[in-house]
């Protein structure tokens, strides 16, 4: 059973409704018990670091996840800011992440940005995997994906990495370690390419 860790941010709705698509079961946890029974996990995120480190903490689930990735090894795929709190710290706040990928989380340099927005990274992207480091691409060798972010993510180990796209520079949009995944891209909001990832995580 695929749960989506619902701790009051994230698309939880879009995500049902992709999973939905492509007949793959999947149910909510607002909290410990909720998670129970669960053999893959979602954790989503919008908006800032340490708010969304707060609300996950606040959830009271921050404990059992820790048991469920790093004990039981159980895969898990963390969406925009959700990929992001994987990682140690970040550069747009204070709290500490869940230090599940040795990774530190920096803001894009607005100066080396030719496009007029500057930030955020908002819209379509080319994304480019690194095939023979996960399954999470399959089908997916030619594929755009939907940003919306200021922020990335830097691996502090390359092997780690599994996919790249540019905005100024090219930066890290996937990352695996071991049962560990994160994409800084919106995959629930980018239509068949989205589905087909997410049906993937569902198979690995």
């Amino acid at each position: 059973m695929i749960v989506l860790v619902d701790y009051g941010l994230g698309n939880i709705n879009a995500f049902a409704n992709v999973f939905k698509r492509v007949d793959v079961a999947v149910k909510t946890a607002k909290n410990v018990s909720e998670l129970q029974g669960a053999s893959k996990i979602i954790l989503p995120g919008v908006g800032a670091f340490d708010h969304a480190m707060e609300k996950l903490h606040a959830s009271g689930m921050k404990e059992t996840l820790d048991e469920f990735v790093l004990e039981k090894k159980m895969p898990i795929i963390g969406i925009c800011v959700g990929m992001q709190m994987l990682a140690n710290s970040s550069d747009e706040g204070n709290l500490p992440g869940l230090s599940w990928i040795d990774a530190t989380v920096k803001k894009f340099d607005e100066k080396i940005i030719t496009q007029k927005t500057k930030l955020p990274h908002m819209g379509w992207n080319d994304v480019h995997p690194i095939a023979e480091r996960s399954s999470l691409f399959n089908g997916l060798d030619h594929s755009l994906f939907y940003f919306l972010h200021s922020y990335y993510f830097q691996c502090n180990n390359e092997e780690d990495i599994i996919a790249t796209a540019s905005y100024g520079i090219e930066f890290t949009c996937a990352v695996k370690h071991a049962n560990i995944y994160g994409v800084q891209f919106h995959p629930e909001k980018s239509h068949h390419y989205g589905e087909q990832l997410l049906h993937n995580f569902a198979k690995l």
